[in-house]
């Protein structure tokens, strides 16, 4: 019996460590585009289901984005989702005051714990921090490591002379 008791709770344990939670998701605005980057973690090859949604002024919640749903049709031509391997990114085109609210980033793994993982972030236009490029700097590199990283550079260009 103790046994028994032991290998169900090492598969619930395992279970755990297996599946696939929300670690972050955050808002952005390009130009006049809002961008929401729901980040999990991907242990798995298994297919993910994804939805977003978004509420305003305690309504109905709208989907925005979904490949489990029926898109809203004011959102339609305006939204859409790019997968990468641990990030689902929305892109709400021509975002306005009207689309503010609260967005809900739903995913669902196959074969892995029951249920939707959630995860849901207030946007507001006029307080949405600007979209970043990819940059070593943005990387919380040191300025060390980058002046290591450009002294091939640097002498190539006859700059640095070692």
């Amino acid at each position: 019996m103790k046994s028994t008791i032991g290998i169900a709770v090492l598969v619930t344990v395992l279970q755990v460590a297996q599946c696939q939670n929300i670690r972050a998701l955050k808002a952005c605005l390009k130009d006049q585009n809002l961008r929401l980057e729901c980040e999990y973690e991907n242990k798995t090859d298994n297919p993910l289901s994804f939805e977003f949604r978004m509420t305003k002024d305690s309504r109905a919640m709208r989907v925005v984005a979904s490949n489990i749903g029926v898109p809203e049709a004011s959102f339609r031509n305006r939204a859409n989702v790019s997968l990468h391997r641990n990030e689902v990114r929305l892109h709400v085109y021509g975002f306005t005051a009207a689309d503010e609210g609260i967005y809900v980033c739903q995913l669902k793994i196959t074969n892995d714990l029951p249920g939707l993982q959630t995860q849901n972030i207030t946007v507001v236009k006029d307080k949405l921090e600007k979209c970043a490029g990819i940059s070593l700097l943005v990387q919380n590199t040191s300025w060390l490591l980058l002046l290591l990283l450009s002294l091939p550079l640097l002498q190539a260009v006859d700059f640095v002379s070692l």
